[in-house]
């Protein structure tokens, strides 16, 4: 197999292992012919999965966007949007989403749920209680979601954009919106501390993250508040909605200013635009409204030159663990904007296909048969993450980390791992 180059600019993605093959009697297998291939990356290429949920509950048949999901990502973001998930108190929609994280998990999909605490698209009865009880509730909340989902989902965006939290004052219905209102009377690094406490106590071995489309000095203030008041986080969030334009080297300097904490950076909600872009003087995505915004030839290749380009340097960062792409498809896109990989009517655009190419194609180790040495041994090499080995009739498991290692895949016949 194709040793590592270090001189690559994804060196530090990759892996090799002499790893000793051992049939079902536990000795080598000297000298016999085993097929390699790659199952999944350790890198979290993730995609929110909102558009399959009703698929993975039998409602819909999405069949072929379910296909296309999972022949590019291997990590699931689920929503948890107070309003949407509880709209009526005490009525959550547990069942539906434990049924959808099933499902992903299944197909060898990990799963983050987003996000536990938000100040917008809000539960309205909330906002109908005294501020001492909201704390009361959102504490519960937190505490009810990870529980119930622990085993399910092992991720979660702990609080959401907490840097505009306590300021956000869009109340259309003329209610003051109770999260907001607690993060007024808590302050910023004590909501961030609720959030993260809280879903501990549910489950310890939890990851959790801060994450914000602010990326201005004023978060990079706040985790550095958040870090010295003792609250542990597991990795820091960072959104890239680009509509307006892909951002470029910008996207190194994130990984840079994001990184110098010592924690590993996520690029929690990518979107790189197909058709027209949105003007640069709105401040506000949520203000752009149009009546139509379709996806174009033009912006297509565009797209796709841009996802190649967001790709590599990204995976090619070493500070940068995880890139999820916010919406696969344009039907019912965010902001009905032709964010997709793949248009309405179900077809592929280039930027799909050149992702694959990346992900399923470079970055990947398709079937490849080697033959073992007199000792049973044979070389593994490629992006670390879980692979196969396979000998006739029988199969074993490997992880393959970064770096040189040595490992032992005892092989088990089809017939007993049934």
């Amino acid at each position: 197999m194709t040793p590592t180059d270090p001189a690559s600019p994804v060196a530090h993605r990759r892996g090799e292992a002499d790893v000793t093959v051992l049939g079902a009697d536990g000795e080598p297998l000297a000298n016999t012919e085993v097929v390699i291939e790659q199952t999944r990356h350790e890198f979290a290429f993730g995609c929110i999965g909102f558009d399959l949920i009703d698929h993975a509950n039998g409602t819909a048949d999405e069949r072929h966007l379910a296909a296309d999901w999972l022949g590019l990502f291997n990590f699931a973001v689920l929503p948890f949007y107070w309003g949407m998930f509880e709209p009526e108190r005490g009525r959550p929609d547990t069942a539906r989403l434990q049924q959808a994280a099933r499902w992903f998990g299944e197909r060898g999909v990990r799963v983050k749920g987003h996000p536990l605490v938000w100040h917008t698209v809000k539960a309205a009865w909330l906002d109908q209680v005294p501020t001492e009880e909201v704390e009361r509730l959102v504490r519960e909340r937190v505490r009810r979601e990870v529980h119930d989902f622990a085993g399910l989902i092992d991720e979660w965006d702990a609080i959401n954009e907490v840097v505009i939290m306590p300021d956000f004052v869009n109340e259309p219905d003329g209610v003051p919106n109770a999260v907001s209102r607690l993060a007024r009377e808590l302050g910023r690094v004590e909501m961030v501390r609720l959030a993260v406490d809280e879903a501990r106590a549910s489950d310890p071995g939890v990851r959790l993250l801060l994450n914000d489309f602010d990326l201005s000095v004023d978060y990079e203030r706040l985790i550095e508040q958040v870090l010295e008041a003792g609250v542990r986080l597991d990795a820091i969030g960072v959104q890239t909605h680009m509509h307006q334009g892909f951002r470029g080297a910008q996207l190194l300097e994130l990984a840079d200013r994001f990184g110098r904490f010592g924690l590993p950076v996520h690029f929690t909600e990518t979107t790189i635009l197909s058709g027209d872009l949105m003007p640069a003087d709105i401040v506000d995505l949520n203000d752009y409204v149009v009546d139509a915004w379709p996806s174009t030839p033009e912006g297509e290749a565009r797209q796709a030159r841009e996802l190649e380009q967001h790709y590599r340097m990204l995976v090619g960062h070493p500070n940068v663990a995880s890139i999820t792409y916010w919406g696969i498809t344009d039907r019912g896109a965010w902001l009905g904007a032709p964010v997709g990989l793949v248009r309405a009517d179900g077809r592929r655009k280039p930027g799909y296909d050149a992702l694959k190419k990346l992900i399923k194609g470079e970055w990947w180790v398709a079937p490849t048969a080697v033959r073992t040495d007199d000792a049973g041994r044979v070389r593994v090499a490629g992006f670390a993450g879980d692979y196969a080995v396979t000998a006739r009739d029988a199969r074993g498991e490997l992880t393959l980390t970064t770096g040189s290692s040595t490992a032992r895949v005892a092989l088990t016949p089809a017939e007993a791992a049934r």
